[in-house]
């Protein structure tokens, strides 16, 4: 009982010391200080470093976009893993309802959620179709094999380029604002 006791009060800890970092970074945002810059940049990270192993163990997301009409529309995606700068390729039919979609509203959503951590990124950035023979080669899957039987030819790419990012994994320390529960943002340079 005491050890269970013990491992309860370090928890909570924990917890209350990165609400505090967090909350701090909230309430005095980095503005050409270095040290609160330094930290910042080390929460940032901390939350990158968090999200790709989210998404490994994601496998799939959902990716979202806006219909003609502005309705969300969410489908599965079976994507790449993130380059250095954070971009997120998924290939695709040409002709599909969701190519259309990205063509008159480039703003989409990514969402991947780990269960067995129960924790999740979010990712808003803006899409385009890619239909480069050089990049089709680059990001391809040879499982994808029997959707695309006639590839490269019926096959298309999605290049997702990141604006912000979302994340929230209690298990790896990064939990929202105690408040608000507003999870740590990154947000990505132009």
């Amino acid at each position: 009982m005491k050890y269970t006791c013990l491992t309860d009060i370090r928890m909570i800890k924990r917890k209350v010391c990165a609400s505090a970092i967090l909350f701090a970074l909230y309430l005095f945002p980095a503005t050409g200080h270095s040290q609160a810059k330094a930290l910042s940049d080390s929460v940032d990270a901390k939350v990158i470093i968090g999200a790709k192993e989210i998404i490994a163990a994601a496998g799939v997301c959902t990716l979202i976009t806006l219909d003609e009409e502005g309705n969300a529309r969410a489908r599965a995606m079976d994507g790449f893993p993130p380059d250095n700068n954070f971009i997120i390729w998924f290939g695709t039919n040409p002709k599909s309802r969701k190519v259309f979609q990205i063509q008159h509203n480039s703003s989409v959503t990514l969402y991947y959620f780990d269960k067995a951590t129960a924790s999740y990124v979010t990712i808003h950035g803006s899409a385009e179709i890619i239909n480069s023979q050089e990049e089709k080669g680059n990001h391809w899957k040879e499982e994808w094999h029997n959707f695309y039987p006639d590839y490269p030819e019926n096959y298309g790419l999605i290049k997702v380029t990141p604006e912000w990012m979302e994340v929230i994994s209690e298990s790896r320390g990064i939990i929202g604002n105690p408040l608000t529960w507003q999870p740590p943002v990154v947000r990505f340079k132009k």
